[in-house]
């Protein structure tokens, strides 16, 4: 199992991931780190300039040959560098990539969402050679298919699929709420597989949440591997996501489960 963290944050200004990325930072003098960003409010933003609706379905953007274009400029070209150019502000020597890039992901089409891919699987030959020289990848949530054509990734899915290709003990999956909450509407401190899996079928997680969840569930491996959903916004939001069992919802793997099966 490796100690490397992957940590996957929105997409929002650089003002207001500065707090974030100044743990990143500290965090990649002590253990190897992978970033994956999202970027879907400022996507939406960029669209809603150019006059292209956005559809959702299921929690996932529906996108189609135009919305792709503004995609893809958006999280590789705007958000990435941003980000790239921060945490290299901070001297870490950050480097930025997508899916796409020496064929990271492996994709496959949601044919009913467009040009949008899952990821299932991962060549990791790229990121092992960035960590080894001590490099941070930043990666985006852009992917081939397997048909060749460019797709949308979701990024929680991104995070899941390479935490799992490269048996990261710890995903971070940051967002704008505190974590998974019951039917009674009170933050669930942790939860299993088959907990999740209940609460998705009754319709308790909802909405976005469910492939947010789904793709933490993904990256649940291993005996020892957890995933935690937590508040970006909140201080000191990444190392008490690493430290804190209250912080945030972990999901956490059964001693006899493996790839996700309870």
């Amino acid at each position: 199992m490796s100690e490397t963290v992957v940590v996957k944050l929105g997409g929002t200004t650089i003002a207001e991931q500065a707090h974030v990325l100044d743990e990143i930072a500290a965090l990649a003098r002590r253990r190897p780190v992978i970033l994956v960003h999202g970027g879907g409010k400022r996507l939406t933003e960029w669209l809603e300039r150019m006059g292209v609706v956005t559809q959702f379905r299921g929690g996932l953007r529906v996108t189609d040959a135009a919305s792709l274009e503004v995609a893809a400029a958006v999280l590789r070209g705007v958000i990435n560098s941003e980000l790239v150019a921060g945490l290299r502000a901070l001297g870490v020597d950050a480097v930025g990539l997508s899916g796409v890039d020496g064929g990271l992901l492996v994709a496959e089409r949601i044919e009913e969402l467009g040009l949008v891919a899952r990821v299932v699987g991962l060549r990791r030959d790229l990121l092992d050679t960035l960590m080894v020289s001590g490099q941070v990848p930043v990666v985006a949530p852009l992917a081939r298919d397997e048909g060749g054509f460019v797709c949308n990734v979701n990024a929680d899915d991104v995070a899941a699929g390479i935490a799992a290709g490269i048996g990261a003990r710890q995903l971070v999956l940051l967002t704008d709420v505190d974590g998974v909450r019951d039917a009674n509407g009170n933050k669930l401190d942790s939860l299993t597989v088959a907990e999740a899996e209940t609460l998705i079928e009754n319709g308790v997680i909802a909405g976005g949440m469910v492939p947010k969840v789904r793709a933490a569930l993904g990256a649940l491996v291993w005996e020892g591997t957890e995933a935690i959903i937590a508040d970006g916004a909140a201080p000191d939001a990444v190392t008490r996501a690493l430290t804190d069992p209250t912080f945030g919802t972990r999901l956490t793997v059964h001693r006899s489960a493996r790839l996700g099966v309870a």
